[in-house]
Order: C-alpha cells, then structure tokens, then sequence
C-alpha cells in the first residue's frame, strides 16, 4: 500500500496503457449497447502534475510530454485522436498540469449508458477517487482490493464490459497474480474483453509469464510491449506491456500504425523497441 501512481503519471507506461484503453472503449461505442469498464487498481482518477510528488520524478515529461510535442504521421494521429483530445481537454491552456489516470479518462469517453466501476484499495486515493466523481450517477467507487473484483464484480449486468488490471507490481508474485486472477474473470465473464498491464525490467520473468498465460488455453489473447531503453545498464523500469484478451479485430493493424510512433517520440537510448505478437489465436504480427 506504499504505491502511489502520482510519482509516475504519465509517463511512457501510462500512455501505452491509456491509448489502448482509449481504442478498447471507441470500439466498445461501435454497438449502442451499454457496457461497463471495470478498473480494478484505479489510483486518485486525476494527477496534479505540477505537484510536488510529480515535479520531483518529472517522468512525464518522458512520456506524454515528448507525445505531445511529437510531429506524428496523420494515420497515427487519427488513431491516437480521442486519448490525445482527452489530455488536451484538461489542459486548455497548452502547458501540461493534469493528466487523466485510466478511470476518469475512461470516463471522459463515455456515453450516457455506459458505466463505471473504480476499485481502490489505498484508504487515501480512495478518498480522493471518492471525492473526483461525486454525485456521478455513471460511476461507482469500491475501497476494494481489486483482485477480489476479478470474483466479486463479474460478470457486469450489461454482459458488455472491458477489465484493465493495473496492479502496481510493489510485491513479489504480481506476474502470477495475473494469470490467475485472468483465469478467475474469465471463468465468469468469457465475452469481456481483458486489458492487463506489466512491467519490463531487466530480469523480469516474461518467457515463463507468457508461457503461463498460453496455458489457460484462452482462444485470443494479443501482446503489445514498448521499450523506451535498454535494461542491461538500467535498473527499474524500462518498458511496459499488455495483454489484450478477446481484442477487437482492428486492434492488431493499429497497434501496428502507433507502437513505431511511440517508439520513436518517446524513446530514451538506441535499444528502444517494440513489439506486438499474439500469445494465442492469429499471426505474429510484424515489429
């Protein structure tokens, strides 16, 4: 519980997590159907980045400040469109002093029937995610362990949903966390669709965690990984990751047309790199 988002927000992890979480949720509006996000480790909602707490790590200025100053290729643009107008809207004036965490950007999408589940387990973020969407019919805000919600909250009334698990990776055993708590949601809820983020960081056990994934024998379940610079030298964070199960079917040619672009505004050495493959159900696709 000594985890608190507002030291990294957005950096270059957040903003692969929040521009395919931005993708999922446009897909979603494709049908008029209602749906439901579940965020299962949702953080305060919204993050001061002239704080102190942001101002003394400044990793979003690696990250969603070199985005936003970057020329990007037009198809890019469109596709990164409605996460990059979300950021612009709360910060009119053009400098960069709030950024969206992934339930109020979430929220930000939304249409009049689709809804919210916020899970937050840190008494004080809960508070302030409490006090963010007061009032605010179309979310509802849990002081919940968010891994009980994988169980518990699933599968949602609508039958429609998206479930981002973004644990903070503060204890040992987070890797397997996911292949299990996926394994708990999915037996509930096998039409969702699944966005589970992770840490790339030298010695990682990846292979053995995509292994074990593959092993739930669940029929599509695609990966995206963005590297910003080597792990040989660093120590920390050097790239993040998703797994996207059920995704839609247009996800693949995206991540394709916007991983480069990532790469290439937000890289911090020559070994920058991605790579988007399927663990299970298509081809690989080209990095």
């Amino acid at each position: 519980m000594n985890y608190r988002h507002i030291y990294h927000a957005g950096n270059f992890a957040d903003v692969l997590k929040h521009a395919v979480l931005c993708l999922l949720i446009r897909y979603m509006q494709k049908k008029d159907k209602a749906f439901r996000v579940l965020d299962t480790h949702a953080g305060i909602g919204l993050y001061d980045l002239s704080s102190e707490e942001a101002q003394k790590t400044g990793e979003w200025r690696d990250g969603i400040g070199k985005l936003l100053a970057a020329k990007l290729d037009p198809q890019v643009e469109t596709i990164l469109q409605p996460y990059l107008d979300a950021v612009r809207e709360l910060n009119p004036k053009g400098d960069i002093t709030r950024y969206p965490g992934s339930p109020k950007l979430a929220r930000m999408l939304f249409r009049p029937q689709d809804r919210l589940a916020a899970m937050e387990l840190h008494p004080e973020d809960y508070g302030r995610l409490s006090r963010l969407f007061e009032g605010d019919y179309q979310v509802r805000v849990t002081e919940l362990d968010g891994w009980l919600s994988l169980g518990a909250h699933l599968p949602p009334k609508e039958k429609r949903g998206i479930v981002l698990v973004d644990p903070p990776f503060e204890v040992e055993g987070e890797y397997e966390h996911l292949v299990s708590g996926l394994a708990t949601a999915y037996r509930r809820f096998p039409g969702g669709t699944y966005c589970l983020w992770y840490p790339l960081k030298k010695g990682a056990p990846i292979r053995r965690f995509h292994e074990e994934l593959q092993a739930l024998g669940i029929p599509k379940m695609l990966c995206a990984e963005l590297s910003v610079k080597s792990d040989r030298e660093a120590t920390g964070l050097t790239g993040s990751g998703l797994i996207i199960v059920n995704p839609p079917f247009t996800l693949k040619d995206e991540l394709h047309r916007i991983l480069p672009a990532l790469k290439e505004a937000m890289a911090q050495d020559r070994f920058a790199s991605h790579r988007a493959i399927w663990l299970r159900g298509e081809e690989v696709l080209e990095e």
